[in-house]
């Protein structure tokens, strides 16, 4: 089909010369597929009295169009107008951009392809040019992992950026440093009372099976080491984590600067599609313009809708805690509750998990109903079926809760980790057009582009993704090369490991098995399981009926294509890491079992699995 490019300017423009140029090589080139249909205008003043004061411009959708002013202004339209003085508003078809977005489509022109050759992505044009005129090429509105990751990928491919944090305290008060929610209140500390939960652990229920002394010589009894009495420390623990997330904060301020990339500590309101209001933390405001913007705001805690939910702490919160929270009530079944759940039981407190419905919603049901089990074995206790109704403060400073089902109990703290919600309610998105999805705050868009063409959003705040640091990142990376650096390679949210901390650990990567059923049919694809005792607990007698579980999930065509792999046991993280690359190539059920393992490892029982659902024998595993 013949693309009719038409090319508005003034004759003193060389950027209006330049293109005009290009294109004309082109029609020369490619006359059967292009042809070029300039307006030329005497000056710079009628151009822009046609362009603006007229209001051309308002005749296209693109938001874009819309706010350009300089020349020259391009478009493709489906008739090319050449016999009249001025162009035809029913012809409009697409609007291209400036002298640089209209350069950027003449290579994809001219770029050689072949049927069925990946040639990338290709994004609606924002309006973004060379001389733009305002304050910075791209303002970063959050300071998260996903938000310094394109700030700084922004500014190393040329870009003038700036990157705006400002923490609104949690209701409880809780503030924190750059960095976002994981290094402050998410994945890192909850890593690290991880660690310490399993470190705990592993005193109590595995430093005697290995003839590991710990405390006095009262510990042994007629020649058996017993199991040592353990104190956690809630303030050294804490302590020291927090010590560790201010050496981050203050090593993200560095390497912001390091970059090149402009920090304000300031909150941003849009006003317009290129201007922001900022205000510092003394609230005085100004203002800022752009010529793109990214939203990488990230989420918060949904707060627990219920009498007296205002006395429930959340994730925001509980790692900051001065006093340990003591007998604890987690609310909500989610990876957030459960991780807290078992970290906090694992350094000794007494726990319990509200569940309204089921465990782990969204993951392989299989391996939630194995972490189900093993965190009950390990002493959290589940409250089934019900959900906080009453919360109301005690003489005593307790918590008393009376749930749906008319119980009754009281706690020194209750967690609410029901869900979270996208942070974007005070960033005026209604005044550049931008939509939202109304159940959670966030912002649909395609290829990380939102409605208003010159802004965009990458991480929790960007509807239908992944809600895992490492994805904002890489969005965030590979976002800035496509605005900044020609390039065209989108992010792939398909293939993307995740684990979940839990006592026992849960690692994944694809499909899970409902998923694969429901996309596929059931007699389109084969699992594959095996359960069995990892060897670091085989000396343990209270690990004894605790057992590790691994599936892999393949559809039935020749090649036997790995759709999902779902591993539950010690180290999963660690585990699942390398076989998310596999994944990414293309891993064939073959693929993986001609891989020779590592022995004695938990991670070779997926090189060795064998034994399929289908065929109704156990999962058991056998020895070497």
């Amino acid at each position: 089909m013949r693309k009719i490019v038409h090319v508005a300017g003034y004759s003193a423009c060389g950027f209006y010369s330049r293109i005009v140029n290009v294109l004309q090589s082109l029609t020369v080139l490619f006359p059967t597929r292009i042809k070029l249909v300039p307006h030329d205008f005497p000056d710079r003043t009628a151009y822009r009295t046609w362009l603006t004061e007229s209001g051309f411009r308002d005749n296209f959708q693109e938001a874009a169009a819309k706010q350009h002013s300089s020349s020259p202004f391009c478009w493709l339209a489906k008739g090319d107008s050449s016999g009249d003085s001025t162009p035809k508003v029913e012809d409009i078809d697409e609007f291209l951009g400036g002298h640089d977005d209209t350069i950027k489509w003449c290579q994809s022109f001219m770029a050689p392809c072949d049927d069925g050759a990946d040639e990338g992505i290709t994004m609606q044009p924002d309006g973004h040019t060379a001389d733009h005129g305002y304050d910075y090429d791209l303002i970063v509105i959050g300071g998260g992992s996903g938000g310094m990751a394109a700030s700084k990928e922004a500014a190393a491919l040329g870009a003038k950026v700036a990157c705006l944090d400002f923490v609104k305290p949690s209701p409880k008060g809780t503030t924190w440093g750059l960095g976002g929610t994981c290094v402050n209140v998410g994945c890192i500390p909850k890593k690290l009372f991880h660690a310490g939960s399993l470190l705990n652990d592993s005193f109590k229920q595995d430093a005697a099976a290995f003839g590991i002394q710990v405390g006095s010589e009262d510990n042994v009894q007629d020649g058996m080491i017993q199991e040592p009495v353990t104190k956690v420390h809630w303030s050294a623990l804490r302590e020291n984590i927090q010590n560790y997330i201010r050496s981050l904060n203050f090593k993200y301020r560095v390497r912001l600067r390091e970059k090149e990339v402009t920090y304000l500590n300031k909150l941003g309101t849009f006003v317009d599609p290129h201007t922001i209001e900022v205000v510092d933390k003394k609230g005085r405001s100004s203002t800022l313009t752009s010529s793109r913007f990214l939203i990488a705001t990230g989420g918060r805690p949904t707060p627990l809708e219920c009498e007296g939910g205002d006395l429930a702490i959340s994730s925001d919160d509980v790692f900051a805690l001065e006093q340990s929270p003591g007998k604890t009530l987690c609310v909500g079944a989610s990876y957030i509750s459960l991780e807290c759940a078992g970290f906090l039981a694992g350094i000794g407190l007494d726990v319990e998990v509200a569940v309204r419905s089921i465990l782990l919603r969204g993951f392989d049901r299989e391996c939630a109903d194995k972490i189900d089990s093993y965190m009950q074995d390990h002493g959290v206790k589940f409250r089934r079926q019900v959900t906080p109704s009453k919360l109301e403060k005690t003489d005593s400073n307790q918590i008393k809760v009376t749930f749906s089902d008319g119980s009754e109990d009281t706690y020194d703290t209750v967690l609410s980790a029901i869900g979270r919600y996208a942070d974007t309610a005070k960033l005026g998105l209604d005044k550049i057009g931008v939509e939202v999805n109304p159940k959670n705050k966030r912002i649909p868009g395609k290829y990380e582009q939102t409605t208003c063409t010159n802004v965009y959003a990458v991480g929790d705040v960007l509807d239908d993704t992944p809600e895992l640091t490492p994805v904002a990142i890489q969005a965030g990376v590979l976002l800035a090369g496509r605005l900044f650096g020609n390039e065209k390679e989108a992010m792939d949210y398909r293939n993307v490991c995740t684990t979940v901390f839990t006592p026992i650990e849960y690692s994944c990567v694809g499909y899970s098995e409902d998923e694969a059923i429901s996309k596929f049919g059931e007699s389109a694809i084969e699992v594959y399981h095996r359960e069995f005792l990892p060897l670091e607990w085989s000396l343990s007698l209270s690990r004894g009926h605790s057992f590790a579980f691994t599936k892999v999930i393949t559809d039935k065509t020749p090649q036997q294509n790995v759709l999902g792999m779902h591993y539950v046991g010690p180290n999963a993280g660690e585990v699942m890491q390398g076989y998310g690359v596999s994944m990414r190539q293309g891993l064939t059920f073959k693929g993986l079992t001609d891989t020779v393992g590592i022995h004695p490892t938990s991670a070779e029982e997926l090189v060795t699995i064998s034994v399929t659902k289908s065929s109704g024998e156990a999962a058991d595993a056998g020895g070497c």
